[in-house]
């Protein structure tokens, strides 16, 4: 047997060669992402869902639903295949269906469809314990099924469900079914990996056998994640000449998902050196779009995607990023339409200060980042994120710099609460050396200290406040009652996108806290 390992392979075009090779990519987001357990998209976002892959992302091929589920599903793949009739990328529509002696295609044609993926049985024991019959049966009814509907005007494409399992363990099998189906008119056969059961030497080895068996044959891959290498059998699949690679926005689908797209495009376009013809400044769009649309949260770690893949944490590689990247890799944040960032926190080092400062446009001595530096590590020690917003007060605290450049300060604040009466708060600010003081009643305690602050700004100093645009609050895991809180608050002011973060055991504290920077914030706008 070969292997994938042991071997130094390398997919670089060769001097000389003009054009490198392509990978068709088929996205199933909205077919086997929705399987995802608890995600069902309303006919509304299936439609804009699709628009983004067609459209935004140039997704050459989209699985848009299963045959015959429910009159919904129908509606929805109706609305899609006309939408997409109507911008002339139907043939990129492609819709499941099953052997069911016509129905699917009925169903697929009835909706306004052009493409369907038929679903046959690839392993032996599929055929004979889930269909029950015997393969013989099973070939005939597929057969039947294939002509059948390239009678009625549909193009085929084939899934082998259960592949994985029929090429180790029924090759018999499957080489005979293959024997049978070759001929007929299918466009593309879909190796599916149903249970995720396989290794990257081993989708070498077998998709290798698959592309030498049947050379004049399109072969799609479609991995699942339970192992955590749908991405690297992906690899293994395009390296041995498969052709086709399934995938699904943010990895979704059933049980530990499907490749993600996004890491597989990045993979194909640079580990295989391959076009795929997406565009790559759209991906992280369209991720969060989906991440809303289908309530699954991306991981902050999630690769190409995720929120903090492009920070830099470890001073040592802000350092070297200063020093010609030596800590970047092919996969800049730029392709993607990200920026690379540098974290702030205990691990800082004065590179990634630097790095912060000179994006405010603030430029400081060696003497003074070394300060700023130090007491960015003791906030981080007491386990607060700091901020960009945050680094004009800690320069101005290490600089002493005189007490008006803090132009707004908080001189003292009451609130109170009782049962059956409206949470009321007063406030007494020092705004440029002068005193303004208000009180408001509100919906809660954080709620009425806003309110008595927007009278100060609004009727005595004339001022307009950014708008709240999110507020969240989290603790330190396994933290008791008496755990630090974080509040991290989003304001928005004429577009300015301002986050400020307050650090206290008591919540409506550490929402003050972040308040008072918002408006020292604006007063410096």
């Amino acid at each position: 047997m070969s292997s994938l390992f042991g071997k130094i392979l390398d997919t670089r075009p060769r001097d000389g060669e003009s054009t490198r090779g392509h990978i068709e990519v088929l996205d199933t987001t909205l077919r086997d992402g929705e399987q995802t357990s608890g995600v069902s998209f309303s006919p509304a976002e299936k439609l804009s869902i699709t628009r983004l892959l067609l459209n935004n992302l140039h997704v050459p091929r989209i699985e848009v639903c299963s045959a015959r589920v429910s009159a919904g599903e129908f509606e929805s793949a109706r609305a899609i295949c006309q939408w997409a009739s109507e911008h002339g990328l139907l043939e990129r529509v492609e819709m499941l269906g099953y052997i069911d002696g016509g129905k699917s295609a009925e169903w697929v044609k009835r909706a306004g469809g052009k493409v369907i993926n038929l679903l046959v049985k690839g392993s032996e024991r599929h055929c004979r314990e889930q269909l029950g019959k015997k393969p013989e049966e099973h070939y005939a009814d597929a057969c039947r099924e294939i002509v059948a509907a390239h009678e009625k005007g549909l193009d085929v494409n084939l899934y082998l469900e259960d592949w994985s399992n029929g090429v180790r363990t029924s090759k018999q099998y499957l080489y005979r079914f293959m024997d049978l189906l070759k001929d007929l008119p299918v466009h593309r056969f879909m190796l599916a990996d149903t249970l995720g059961v396989m290794n990257p030497n081993q989708v070498y080895e077998y998709c290798k056998r698959m592309v030498t068996l049947y050379p004049t044959l399109h072969f799609d891959f479609h991995a699942h994640n339970d192992y955590d290498l749908a991405t690297s059998n992906a690899f293994a699949a395009g390296l041995v000449g498969v052709k086709g690679l399934h995938c699904t926005i943010n990895g979704l689908g059933e049980r530990a998902g499907n490749a993600p797209l996004a890491a597989v495009v990045a993979m194909v376009h640079d580990m295989l050196h391959m076009d795929t013809g997406i565009d790559e400044k759209q991906i992280y769009t369209v991720s969060h779009i989906v991440e809303s649309f289908s309530g699954v949260v991306v991981a902050q770690n999630e690769p190409i995607i995720g929120e903090n893949v492009f920070t830099q944490t470890a001073g040592i590689h802000a350092d070297g990023d200063s020093k010609n990247d030596l800590y970047c890799n092919d996969l800049a944040p730029e392709r993607f339409g990200r920026k690379r960032e540098y974290a702030l926190g205990k691990l800082s080092g004065e590179a990634s200060v630097k790095e912060n400062l000179v994006e405010l446009g603030i430029e400081l001595g060696k003497k003074y980042v070394h300060q700023v530096t130090e007491r960015i590590v003791q906030l981080g020690d007491k386990k607060e994120i700091v901020t960009q917003d945050d680094l004009p007060y800690i320069v101005a605290e290490v600089l002493k710099r005189d007490p008006q450049q803090n132009k707004v300060k908080i001189v003292n604040y009451a609130l109170s609460m009782s049962h059956g009466l409206h949470p009321t708060a007063a406030i007494k600010l020092e705004v440029e050396g002068t005193e303004y003081e208000e009180s408001a009643s509100g919906d809660g305690q954080f709620d009425a200290m806003i309110k008595a602050v927007t009278k100060i700004y609004h009727s005595k100093l004339h001022r307009r406040l950014p708008r709240l645009v999110n507020y969240t609050v989290s603790i330190p895991p396994h933290g008791n009652t008496d755990a630090l809180v974080m509040t991290n608050i989003t304001w928005n002011l004429d577009g300015h996108v301002i986050k400020t973060r307050g650090l206290d055991v008591d919540q409506i504290e550490a929402a003050i806290q972040a308040t008072l920077k918002m408006l020292n914030i604006i007063e410096g706008l």
